[in-house]
């Protein structure tokens, strides 16, 4: 394993030693819940009844995504609705034992409005009266009585209009609150029966995985919690409120009993004193004297009854005051344990992401320790370089397609509809990656039995060279001459996708011993017998290239199988053209790759020697022929 792969194994296994840490931070029981310091200020009433409580919990309610959820729910909007109507109870006694004091607007109105009210009681006993006088009137007398009824009517009309318009303005004036709050009651008790809508779709689709999925759950759950956190502590904010005011009510009526009391036990001995002298006969109290008393005793009885009734006021004041507290300290409770089964759910979602994470981190582990076993493995082996090379090619690439399909299944989850998405996927992928795809699957066709490997001499479209890298998509050549040529590299690497393999033709010259034709040209002189030298050329190459010949044929026989009727043969083949100033001898010969350039330069410098020595030889033929005599024809 090279060093930056044994560093990012280092890397990859401290991620997974801090993800199996998280993971038993948060796979313990779903029943705990974390603590939370909260602050929540004092609720703003936008009317003379605070609706906060119900308000959240509505919004509250919308946002249920789950069966186990709609038992809190329900009973947050039960007790926020109960809560409300305690407040309308208590607001409307209020107003009606303590009427706020009227503006001169007010007061003006108010008497504009008695004033009406007053003429329309008139009109009703006036349209009343008129109406019986009209059916016990004659004949002569009821056309008369019925115009007055009429008119009477329409003047009932106009005056109870008129009271309309004015309750109106003492109701915008703030002169009639009972008529406020009453409204406000009508319309919660219409909205009242609608709360239960309130509640949110709980969904019946299967749950969705991946952690993208599980990321967007975390955060919707996350801020779930800090709304019902915050609903809490307004809840017991509220308490607290409830508390000071219970108890400074409470304070103001035991200071009242005991002042009672003490008044009372004042009193005793005074009456006592009286009733032990009764006065004399002739001590007769006046009628001015008797009024007066009369008159104290009546004012006290008065007092005596306001002060009963405030206190019998303050009293159910009091218990509102109880009763709004354990609404507000149940409502805390259930926002509470709504809270921890939201809590658990979201330690729930981080258990999986981690979870999902851990399985990533442990794919990319694997992928590193598989890959350096694979390659010590491989360097174990007795196969060819070519086999090797093609072998942890093809290993290494499905080892990376299958981690990363594994991986984006864990990061985005199984589809919901695995046909239906494999196909579009399909088209679309074909569609936009078609150069990929068929040269993907070129990359198989070279892969197999009739393909090319590295280090092959092939031609691809008209380019010869020698394959030096052959990758899933694209195959590279070291450009070299025609196989008729020299041979030597040209210097350029071409780079061709896999595409030919399947859409065009590519030749290759090497079999598995890279058996090549070569060819060999030599011009004979004019005045030079070819024959001879011919023979001795052939001799010479079939001498060179016997044991590479029977080899040759064996492979080709062997490669072409059963089939009857071939006839493969690998003997130097010879040809003998005329050419301008001599003779021109072609042999073709069959040769190793590796032994092409040693082969053609020794059989280049035998087939020297072969035509210096028919040069000398017909050099010292001519010099031995007897000279002619003079005059001798020729």
């Amino acid at each position: 394993m090279k060093t930056t792969e044994k560093i990012a194994a280092m890397a990859l296994l401290v991620l997974l030693a801090a993800v199996a840490y998280g993971l038993l931070r948060t796979g313990g029981p779903m029943t705990s819940v974390q603590e939370v310091n909260t602050s929540g200020g004092a609720l703003s009433a936008q009317t003379a009844v605070d609706q906060s409580s119900l308000i959240t919990a509505q919004r509250l309610a919308a946002l249920v995504t789950a069966a186990d959820e709609q038992g809190f729910a329900q009973d947050a909007l039960r007790i926020a609705d109960h809560a409300v109507d305690l407040q309308f109870a208590q607001a409307l006694r209020d107003v009606t034992e303590h009427p706020p004091a009227l503006s001169v607007e007010a007061k003006e109105i108010q008497t504009k409005l008695q004033v009406a009210e007053t003429a329309l009681e008139a009109d009703k006993a006036q349209v009343a009266l008129l109406t019986a006088q009209e059916a016990k009137a004659k004949d002569s007398k009821k056309d008369a009585l019925a115009d007055e009824l009429e008119l009477a009517k329409s003047r009932q009309e106009l005056d109870g209009d008129e009271v309309d318009d004015a309750k109106q303005d003492l109701f915008r004036a703030g002169g009639n609150p009972q008529a406020r709050i009453q409204q406000l009651i009508d319309e919660h008790a219409a909205t009242a029966q609608n709360t239960q809508k309130a509640l949110g779709t709980v969904s019946t689709a299967p749950e969705e995985r991946g952690l993208i999925h599980r990321f967007g759950q975390w955060n919707a759950l996350r801020a779930k919690e800090w709304q019902l956190l915050q609903a809490k502590a307004a809840a017991e904010t509220l308490v607290a409120e409830l508390s000071k005011k219970h108890s400074a009510l409470d304070a103001k009526l035991s200071a009242e009993k005991n002042s009672a009391a003490a008044s009372g036990s004042a009193a005793a001995p005074a009456a006592a004193g009286t009733a032990a002298a009764p006065p004399s006969p002739a001590a007769k109290p006046s009628g001015t004297a008797s009024a007066n008393a009369a008159g104290r005793s009546h004012d006290e009885a008065l007092s005596m009854l306001k002060t009963t009734k405030r206190r019998a006021v303050d009293q159910q004041a009091l218990a509102t005051f109880d009763k709004r507290i354990d609404d507000q300290k149940d409502l805390a409770e259930v926002y509470g344990k709504w809270s921890a089964l939201i809590t658990a759910k979201k330690r729930a979602t981080e258990h999986r992401m981690l979870t999902g994470t851990a399985i990533i981190l442990a794919i990319l582990l694997l992928g590193l320790v598989f890959d350096g076993w694979l390659e010590k493995l491989l360097g174990k082996t007795s196969l060819d370089r070519r086999q090797v090379e093609t072998l942890r090619t093809v290993t290494r690439v499905t080892l990376q397609i299958l981690a990363v399909l594994f991986i984006l299944l864990v990061i985005f989850g199984p589809p919901s509809q695995l046909g239906t998405f494999l196909g579009l996927a399909g088209a679309g992928l074909t569609v936009a990656l078609k150069d990929f795809i068929v040269g993907f699957l070129g990359w198989f066709v070279l892969m197999g039995k009739n393909g090319i490997r590295l280090g092959d001499w092939v031609e691809i479209n008209g380019v010869t060279g020698e394959v030096v890298e052959l990758g899933m998509f694209h195959t590279v050549l070291l450009e070299t001459g025609n196989w008729t040529d020299s041979g030597h590299p040209t210097g350029r690497r071409v780079t061709f996708t896999n595409s030919f393999a399947i859409e065009n033709h590519y030749f290759n010259f090497s079999t598995s011993g890279q058996w090549l034709w070569d060819e060999l040209q030599v011009v004979l002189p004019l005045g030079l017998d070819p024959y001879p030298i011919v023979a001795a050329i052939q001799k010479k190459v079939t001498e060179s290239t016997a044991a590479s010949a029977r080899d040759a044929e064996t492979e080709w026989k062997q490669a072409a199988g059963d089939r009857n009727g071939v006839q493969m043969t690998a003997a130097p083949a010879i040809n003998v053209k005329p050419v301008v100033g001599g003779v021109e001898i072609s042999v073709r010969y069959i040769t190793s790759a590796s032994e092409r350039h040693l082969l053609r330069a020794k059989l280049y410098q035998e087939a020297v020697d072969l035509l210096g020595q028919a040069g000398a030889a017909a050099v010292k033929q001519k010099n031995d022929a007897p000279a002619k005599p003079p005059g001798a024809s020729s």
